[in-house]
């Protein structure tokens, strides 16, 4: 799976769950709110104050 900035959170768990705990690591704990599934990288970044291609780096490593 190519993760990208425009990736949403929800696709994401449901085809990488493994990569939940970056995410958490990284200060988004509130990943099984049901608006998280719907937003993006980004606007989960932005909200969190996270350098969004710092964590795309992450999740693609």
């Amino acid at each position: 799976m190519e993760i990208n900035k425009d990736t949403k959170i929800g696709e994401l768990l449901e085809q990488a769950p493994e990569k939940a705990e970056i995410l958490v690591e990284a200060g988004m704990h509130c990943l099984g709110c049901p608006a998280s599934q719907m937003e993006t990288l980004e606007e989960a970044c932005s909200v969190h104050g996270i350098d969004v291609e710092e964590i795309v780096e992450k999740l693609n490593k």
